[in-house]
Parts: structure tokens; sequence; C-alpha cells
């Protein structure tokens, strides 16, 4: 596919939402509202999910379960990686929603979230699943991945260790109050603290999904291109170790 030329931000719309798509080729590779809700709360992980369990020396994103929460002024955020046995009905419910389903496409019942998590949990570590928790709740769903060994790198110019994220926020009552942006600027951070290796790191919001453009731009992110990716004309979000003022 020919370069895909960068086009300039438009300013999109003011909110803050987030749901994001992973492409069809993305996910082959990796292989109702409420209130929040409270389980399973970071006080009831087991010792062995927490930040500080004892891991590997080195994988290919720099042991994610091993980085410490970062003091947020929505309360204290830490990742958390999936487990199965203990998060799937949880993420299950997050996908069925009408507003994730529009962009992740994964409704359905516990065996597609399932084979979803599964392919990352399954594989080399190049993509780690994430219950993003505030405050001991789990009220959100990251995936960090490589993107620099992830399909995406076909479309625009990588850079070794370049360092993506994709973000779901879970319940309707944590949308449209800033929290997108507050947990996309807390993330970026705690990749390029972690990662000394990571110079970057990007992301690929359907362009269409206007809201989520505008929490990555707000959260330190710039849009680097338009990308015609196979199932979706995206914006490239790309947060730069040193971040680039607001246009």
């Amino acid at each position: 596919m020919p370069p895909t030329e960068a086009r300039p931000d438009t300013g999109p719309s003011p909110e803050d939402t987030l749901d994001l798509h992973l492409p069809a080729d993305f996910l082959a590779l990796l292989a109702a509202d409420g209130p929040r809700p409270a389980a399973p709360a970071a006080g009831d992980l087991p010792a062995e999910d927490l930040p500080d369990k004892d891991l590997p020396a080195e994988d290919l994103l720099d042991r994610v379960a091993g980085w410490r929460p970062a003091d947020t002024p929505a309360g204290r955020f830490a990742l958390v990686p999936v487990r199965l046995d203990r998060d799937l009905p949880l993420v299950t419910r997050w996908m069925n929603d009408p507003a994730v389903a529009a962009f992740w496409e994964l409704q359905g019942p516990e065996r597609v979230t399932a084979d979803h998590l599964r392919a990352q949990l399954d594989g080399d570590g190049r993509s780690v699943p994430c219950l993003g928790v505030l405050d001991g709740t789990p009220m959100s769903y990251f995936e960090i991945y490589r993107a620099d060994l992830d399909p995406l790198a076909r479309h625009y110019p990588a850079r070794p260790h370049d360092t993506g994220v994709h973000l779901l926020i879970g319940a309707a009552a944590d949308r449209g109050r800033g929290l997108g942006t507050l947990l996309l600027r807390t993330v970026a951070d705690l990749v390029l603290d972690h990662r000394p290796r990571c110079t970057r790191v990007v992301a690929e919001p359907d362009l269409r999904n206007t809201p989520s453009v505008t929490a990555f731009r707000r959260a330190g992110f710039r849009l680097a291109a338009e990308l015609d990716l196979p199932d979706k004309r995206a914006a490239l979000m790309v947060r730069d170790r040193d971040p680039r003022p607001a246009p």
C-alpha cells in the first residue's frame, strides 16, 4: 500500500468518550449501562496478579504487569493484566454495551470475548490486555501492544518499540466527564516511564469517532496522518516522548 497522506487536524467535537475499533486483521494476529462494577476490586486481586509480582527479567513490553500504579486527580490508577477465569464476565458485559460494540465489534456470548483475550494471553507477549483499575474498581479495558510488531506497522513509518494503546471505558456513568483524556495521558506516561526504548505511543481510532480523537489530542497526542486500514479510515494519533504543544 502506498504511503498514506497526512492531513491536518480539522478540530473534532469536544466530547471525550472512548470506544476504539480493532480492525479484523489486528484481531487475526492477536488471534449495560449502570453503576461502575464493584468487583474484582484491586484489593480482591490475588497477590500474584498485583503489579509488584515477580516477573521474568524482560519481555516484549517491559513487564507491563510490574508497572507501578499512578496517582491521578481522579484517584489511584493501575493496569492489571486480565485473567480469563476472573475477568471474562466483566469484559464480556462491557463488549456488549452498544456504544462499545459499535467500534470494537466483539458483542456476543462470552466465547467471543474469550477468543479475543486468549489470542493475546497465549501469544508471545506483544499485546497485553489489562483492566484499568481506579481506586480499587475495574472501570476500563486497555490493550498495550507493540505497534512496530503489529499489522499497523504496514501502514505508517513505524519506529522500533513504538507502543500502541486501545481503550474502552466500561460503564456509561464513567463516560463523558473527562476520564478518557485523563486515562490516556496517564497510560501514555506509564508507557514512556517504563519503556525507555520507546519514543512514541500511538493509537488508530476510527476517524469518524471524533470524541475519541479529541480525547487523544487533549491527552497530548497529535494527529500524524489519516490511514486507510482494512476496514476503517483511521486517525494515526502519536504521543511523542516530548509532547508537542496542541495547535
